[in-house]
């Protein structure tokens, strides 16, 4: 009998009762049919078919922060509503124990539906529109190069201040 659930990403073949794959952690997708007349439709079934194929190649990409677990997994199933699989992860540097439900988490997706869910989660107000020629989170190198010669002329004339007033 072929196992009903694969990962989209290692094509690894999983039963019913898994979700994730144990190989590179991606959610599983349905791949084939198991007596389905015979058995109900369980949440896990419909959840794995909600999955778009074409949405879960790739590395893994944050596309999104949510301040506490709930609100993170709130994001997940907006994406999951438009096919997206995704998995969250702690932020790095955050300091509580990872069996509590504080803390902020990164949504990751796999880099095909980057694009997608960035759209999904932009159209919800779930993350700040981006300027055109801007990368999430990175200050552009001319702001940069600005405030180090700003700060170094405040040094330099700090420096000059010290050295005549005596």
């Amino acid at each position: 009998m072929a196992l009903p659930l694969a990962c989209p990403k290692c094509a690894a073949r999983y039963e019913m009762d898994e979700r994730f794959c144990a190989k590179c952690g991606m959610p599983l997708t349905y791949a084939g049919r198991v007596d389905v007349e015979q058995e109900g439709v369980t949440e896990k079934q419909a959840h794995a078919r909600k999955v778009r194929p074409q949405y879960s190649h790739g590395p893994l990409r944050r596309v999104a922060t949510g301040r506490q677990q709930p609100e993170a997994e709130f994001i997940q199933m907006l994406l999951l509503d438009e096919g997206i699989p995704s998995t969250l992860r702690r932020t790095a540097g955050f300091d509580v124990p990872d069996m509590l439900a504080a803390g902020p988490r990164d949504v990751l997706v796999p880099e095909s539906g980057v694009e997608v869910a960035r759209q999904v989660l932009l159209q919800g107000d779930l993350i700040p529109q981006q300027a055109p020629g801007t990368s999430t989170g990175a200050t552009p190198p001319g702001v940069l190069l600005a405030g180090l010669l700003v700060a170094l002329g405040v040094v330099a004339l700090l420096v000059w201040l010290v050295l005549n007033a005596g």
